[in-house]
């Protein structure tokens, strides 16, 4: 890392998708553009101060001026109030789709603002930004562009935007156009605007800048093209281009050149494709998509103005690239801005689960006075284990090979417990206690070994827009044999408790069974359909960067999270249970009992803990945002081991199992000493010579 004196000259964000790799071309002539749209942002007039006392570090806040709803937060430093937050914002679900004409009076909320204001043509509310869309402007988005236009970019009309734009993406990218992608540009464009850099600093919610760019390049994944090379976007402060590619390509050089601030001059970045990376593509056409901002570097700053990761300013294009997975490798090249020699460049990728520029995805292959050149590569990693607790997506190295051995394991493990309860399944069942204790060993195992599987399948998707509808599938298989896994535990514990407390009456076999399965697999089934009716007509069921139950959106991952820790609370009543039950003092105990007593109690405790899933509570840690990593290493720890702990604990150290298996090893070696002696008889020896 460089000291605060230098600078970060080349910044490119680095996504990847289905689509081809490419370098397109989109050139702003000098003097074209260069004078902003009447529509421009414009600064609020909002009150600048507070009145009383200014004591170092105390807060207050001001209303915002007329026609504004929201305030202006300030904190006390060196005696003199300075804004610190902005909640100003002109546009409301009122005004977003007003019909100047009156020929229509449509009032659309986004998803989480309820509202009930009725069309003239329509009875039905309109309930969603996507249902107004739908009603208004369903082919380009155009309806919407106006009013945002000509509204000033206060940091409360910006979030307002960031929001708009997150719910489109996330509602309406279904079938993007061209037109759609205009519209949905212009829209962007207006906050991305130089003067409106200096408000997104105020916006309390200080990720609403990755939120803008994760949105853009969602919705821009969608689209298709139809022509070989079409130029899709030519905003002032948002340009797109695409084109088709395929194996057969030869390697191209497309240049991108946009105006900074006041200059006359454009910023080159130029995107190349090396010819050994087309060869990885398939012989099917593909697309490529490549969208490139001028401001959004200043504006990330901004927007993490007191991050420490982020000292030095962005002194070139940020260039966002959707690639197909073949692709693992581009260069790219970009233009200073500030061409001093002093101004030392650093090439990195945006990365947008830890929302900061990562370094260790470019390398910077030529730096001199007036450009730089990148490498970049892209390597898909395995989703960290504690995502099934956690709301938010933690990227981690040792997350990643802890939850990679750990599941690995995991997987060898319950197959090979399978192997041995079929072996030994006639020799421990023998009760009808035993009979339903293995059978919830033997679907524990099931539910887990299956659940690993779709969860290393989930964590190989790179969310393509043809595969959403396998990412919901993956996820809810997911959701499934995970809830599946714990309401087994469920039912272990409960035949626990049952075996403890109910002595001299037995249930039937056949009546177990049948509330073991409904438990263990009809009360997941419930859940997991349930969370999908409700979260899909929003498409809220998964995440956008990950296949795992959504949170940020709608909360389903609470369809998991409560389930799960309630199960895990009852099952520790129930070890504490068993630890008081084995507890036998007696008068006059020696100190080797009561040694005994102890071990006895940590043995039963130690084979319970996996098998009734008392790690999982590690979870809640996961849970709480801004928690260490610690916790979300000792929580994949545990519990990507799991199937081995279920292996160890519920197999190999059951005395039963072990004798049976001797048994099984002695019946089989018998058998082999049969058959050799039968077939080295006298008797055998004759007739095989009479034959």
């Amino acid at each position: 890392m460089k000291s605060q004196a230098t600078m970060i000259c080349y910044l490119m964000l680095f996504l990847v998708t289905e689509y081809s790799c490419y370098a397109s071309k989109i050139h702003i002539k000098d003097g074209d553009k260069l004078q902003r749209p009447e529509g421009k942002p414009k600064t609020a007039r909002i009150q600048e101060k507070c009145h009383g006392p200014c004591i170092t570090s105390s807060n207050c806040s001001q209303p915002c001026a007329q026609h504004f709803r929201g305030e202006i937060g300030f904190i006390c430093n060196q005696n003199k109030w300075q804004k610190s937050t902005e909640t100003c914002t002109s546009l409301s679900v009122e005004t977003l789709f007003e019909d100047s004409n009156s020929a229509s009076r449509l009032s659309v909320a986004a998803p989480s603002i309820p509202l009930r204001i009725l069309d003239f043509r329509a009875p039905e509310p309109i309930k969603s930004v996507a249902q107004g869309i739908r009603r208004n402007c369903p082919l380009d988005y155009a309806c919407i562009t106006d009013v945002v236009k000509s509204s000033e970019a206060t940091a409360g009309n910006i979030a307002f935007i960031v929001e708009l734009l997150r719910n489109i993406s996330t509602d309406l990218s279904d079938n993007v156009t061209q037109e759609k992608m205009k519209s949905y540009s212009k829209v962007a464009n207006h906050v991305l605007d130089t003067a409106a850099i200096s408000n997104w600093a105020f916006i309390p919610y200080k990720n609403a800048s990755s939120d803008l760019l994760q949105s853009v390049n969602f919705f821009a994944r969608q689209l298709h093209i139809h022509n070989e090379s079409e130029n899709i976007v030519d905003e002032l402060f948002i340009q797109t281009k695409g084109f088709h590619i395929n194996h057969n390509t030869t390697q191209k050089s497309f240049n991108f050149s946009m105006s900074m601030s006041n200059s006359t001059e454009g910023i080159l970045g130029i995107i190349e494709i090396p010819k050994e990376e087309l060869w990885n593509l398939p012989p099917n056409t593909s697309q490529a998509i490549s969208i490139a901002f001028p401001t959004l570097g200043a504006i990330l700053k901004e927007a993490h103005s007191h991050n420490v990761s982020l000292p030095r300013p962005v002194n070139g294009l940020v260039l966002s690239v959707i690639l197909p997975e073949r692709l693992k490798q581009i260069l790219l090249t970009f233009e200073k801005i500030n061409k001093s020699q002093n101004a030392r460049a650093q090439c990195v990728g945006w990365h947008s689960r830890k929302r900061k520029w990562d370094e260790s995805v470019c390398k910077t292959t030529l730096d001199v006075r007036n450009k730089v050149k990148c490498r970049c590569n892209y390597t898909n990693v395995v989703m960290s284990f504690s995502i099934l607790m956690s709301p938010k997506s933690i990227d981690n190295k040792v997350l990643d090979y802890v939850t990679c051995i750990g599941l690995s394991i995991s997987i060898l493990s319950l197959i090979l417990c399978l192997i041995i309860e079929a072996t030994v399944w006639s020799r421990v069942v023998v009760t009808e206690i035993s009979y339903m204790r293995h059978v919830c060993i033997v679907n524990i195992a099931v539910s887990l070994l299956i659940a690993n599987v779709w969860f290393i399948i989930a964590s190989n998707f790179n969310k393509k827009p043809q595969d959403y509808n396998w990412c919901v599938a993956v996820t809810f298989l997911s959701h499934f044999f995970y809830l599946s896994l714990f309401f087994w535990m469920l039912f272990k514990a409960l035949l626990i408790m049952y075996g403890i407390l109910v002595i001299f009456r037995r249930m039937i076999k056949s009546r177990l069974m049948v509330i073991g399965f409904a438990i263990g697999y009809g009360c997941p089934l419930i859940i997991a359909v349930t969370t999908v009716a409700i979260t899909m007509p929003r498409k809220a069921y998964v995440r956008p960067d990950a296949c795992w139950l959504n949170w940020d959106n709608s909360k389903a991952l609470l369809a998991f999270v409560i389930p799960a820790l309630v199960i895990v609370a009852v099952n520790l009543v129930v070890v504490l249970v068993v630890a008081f039950n084995t507890q036998r003092p007696s008068i006059g105990s020696s100190k080797s009992q009561d040694v005994a007593i102890i071990m006895r109690i940590s043995k039963n405790v130690a084979i319970l803990t996996p098998l009734l899933g008392l790690t999982w509570g590690f979870g809640i840690a996961t849970l709480i945002e801004g928690t260490s990593l610690i916790f979300h290493i000792i929580f994949a720890l545990l519990n990507a081991f799991q199937g081995f702990f279920i292996l160890l604990f519920g197999t190999i150290m059951d005395h039963k199992i072990r004798d049976a298996l001797r048994m099984r090893m002695s019946s089989l070696k018998g058998r082999s000493r049969v058959a050799e002696n039968a077939s080295l008889s006298p008797t055998n020896g004759s007739k095989l010579m009479n034959r």
